[in-house]
């Protein structure tokens, strides 16, 4: 079934956080979106879930209503009082009215009861990825470093940062995946498709020159190397 579920997105992958706190569960919704053409991130807790949503970078939120530390429809609370307006779906055992009731009124987009199929799952997220115009982000943030997706603007603390194609692209990665190590395999397969050798120093030059503009002149180290692997973004800010 999951090799049969429909296209989420045709073009640009759609970016969804899932919050799922059942491992078997969150596994098949991961496999089922990224079959679907998206791009995941899997968290099994509410806190956890609510701080990758408070730094950007997606598209859709998938959640869970019972998440250990925070239930799903304070997260959506929680981010609608903050400013943050990307979709939100929850999905629940409850199915009475007073608790879809509840969960649209925290702020939710959509419910979905369980348990569901998966083609319904992947068709109200379309729709929600439609209504929102693409993206539901205001900014995506690390401290006073503010990226406007949707202008293609960079600022830090209160100036504008001039960055290249490929530079505001890698800085749009790392801020979406904000505290976690993004690969340089990653790298090279979102933002130059796989076209360019992993060997070569291409992705190196453009992480040093992102560094002296979002960094240097700020006093700011918010771009960390892990050796043998990638880079990570300080989702203070650094």
């Amino acid at each position: 079934m999951l090799s049969q579920v429909a296209v989420l997105s045709q073009t640009v992958p759609v970016r969804v956080l899932v919050a799922e706190d059942e491992v078997r569960l969150a596994e098949l919704l991961e496999q089922a979106l990224t079959e679907g053409g998206c791009t995941t991130s899997v968290h099994h807790d509410g806190v956890a879930a609510l701080g990758a949503a408070r730094h950007g970078g997606f598209d859709v939120l998938l959640l869970d209503w019972m998440l250990p530390g925070i239930e799903g429809p304070d997260i959506v609370r929680t981010l609608r009082a903050e400013g943050h307006r990307t979709p939100a779906l929850l999905l629940t055992a409850r199915g009475g009215l007073s608790d879809r009731v509840g969960g649209l009124d925290a702020g939710a987009d959509d419910y979905l009861a369980k348990p569901f199929e998966l083609d319904e799952l992947l068709a109200r997220l379309r729709a929600l990825h439609r209504r929102s115009g693409g993206s539901g982000l205001i900014a995506a943030r690390a401290g006073d470093l503010v990226l406007d997706p949707i202008g293609r603007q960079v600022s830090r603390a209160g100036q504008s940062v001039a960055l290249s194609a490929r530079e505001f692209d890698i800085l749009a990665l790392l801020l979406g995946r904000s505290g976690q190590v993004v690969s340089r395999f990653a790298i090279l397969d979102e933002v130059w498709d796989g076209d360019t050798d992993l060997r070569s120093n291409t992705i190196d030059v453009h992480v040093a020159s992102l560094r002296s503009k979002i960094d240097r002149p700020f006093g700011r180290r918010s771009i960390q190397t892990v050796r043998g692997v990638g880079y990570r973004l300080d989702p203070a800010g650094g």
